[in-house]
């Protein structure tokens, strides 16, 4: 138990720093592509972070099996190299100790991968895609410049701010365009402010000294010009809901009765991640073994190799179940089967106890 429990310390601190320089990465890596948007004033910011962490959310159940894998090769690789297996297997540890405290840590996280990948996944999906499609809606006055047209990703509103003294001040001489299903609405204000905005309460913006032109589109309704002392309305557009007949927001439940290509793809895909995470991890261990006087750097380009050549046969195998091209048995399984036999066959390689 104490070996088992010192050599659970040494997978941890390695599987945490890998995880969260992942996490890191994908995190900078998905905000960036919003932050354009929120810098020209078409992306709040708090939707930005909403939307960064639902994507490394989804992320988790491949970013915890890759961390896992690689830890056990780093960290197995640094106790063979500096020869502390050698002094165990000295001592009269077997290799099947080694193995169980793998097997420990890789079943404890393939059931949270499990978890993140038949509940979490299709709940976060559906919040992203509808989050997304809100955002495509939303622009935000107090990041706007003077001098810049803003036009909503659904086209249907645009701002022009002629005048403003700083990114919070008000705008002066406005120009709002307004796109409905009855006509187009084209409003030029004196001046223009944000309200304060209440938790889940829509934006508003106060307009003072506004000329509202409103223009029938064959409707047979006549034009209107109206004037007004101030009106108030909010910037952001109709909110917009996910796609209930995809697959990725689909729960598993629902998925487990249908007989769709595409519905049992992505229910074969959520049960095969926590297998994927056992199998790394103890793919890990062969893979991680080498001399004192061996280089690390072959042995891990080997593994990097390893683990593409997985996922992108596992990917490849889902888009094939996802368009019929394979059918729904054997499916994606046959690639975790592959993996398997190759853990099986490293594995019972003869020299795994010693330390040549």
């Amino acid at each position: 138990m104490i070996i088992e429990r010192y050599l659970l310390r040494e997978l941890a601190k390695p599987l945490a720093m890998i995880l969260g320089i992942l996490m890191a990465l994908f995190a900078s890596f998905s905000a960036a592509r919003f932050l354009g948007d929120a810098v020209n004033g078409l992306l709040p910011g708090n939707v930005i972070v909403e939307l960064t962490g639902l994507k490394v959310l989804i992320a988790l159940e491949v970013l915890i099996p890759a961390s896992l894998y690689a830890s056990v090769i780093l960290s197995f690789g640094r106790l063979y190299g500096e020869s502390e297996f050698a002094a165990m297997f000295a001592l009269r540890v077997t290799p099947a100790t080694l193995m169980r405290a793998v097997l420990i840590l890789s079943a404890c996280l393939a059931l949270v991968v499990g978890g993140l990948s038949l509940f979490v996944r299709p709940w976060a999906n559906g919040r992203l895609h509808r989050l997304s499609g809100e955002a495509g809606t939303l622009l935000d006055m107090d990041a706007m410049e003077a001098g810049s047209f803003y036009v909503a990703h659904d086209g249907t509103r645009v701002i022009f701010i002629t005048r403003r003294d700083g990114p919070h001040a008000p705008g002066r001489e406005v120009f709002i365009r307004l796109r409905r299903e009855d006509g187009t609405e084209i409003i030029s204000s004196r001046l223009a402010y944000p309200l304060p905005q209440a938790p889940g309460d829509r934006r508003q913006v106060f307009l003072r000294g506004a000329h509202i032109y409103r223009m029938d589109r064959g409707h047979g309704q006549a034009d209107e010009v109206v004037e007004a002392q101030g009106i108030t309305l909010s910037p952001d557009g109709r909110d917009t809901s996910a796609p209930d007949d995809s697959a990725i927001v689909t729960s598993s439940r629902r998925l487990a009765s249908s007989s769709s290509s595409e519905d049992v793809a992505e229910l074969q895909w959520r049960l095969s991640t926590p297998v994927s995470t056992l199998l790394l991890g103890m793919l890990g261990i062969p893979l991680s073994r080498r001399n004192p006087r061996q280089g690390r750097q072959s042995r891990f380009l080997a593994a990097i190799l390893i683990y593409f050549g997985y996922y992108l046969l596992f990917t490849s195998a889902r888009t094939w179940v996802q368009h019929g091209v394979v059918a729904g048995f054997p499916g994606i399984w046959w690639v975790p089967a592959l993996l398997s036999l190759l853990v099986v066959a490293t594995l019972r390689r003869p020299g795994l106890a010693s330390a040549r």
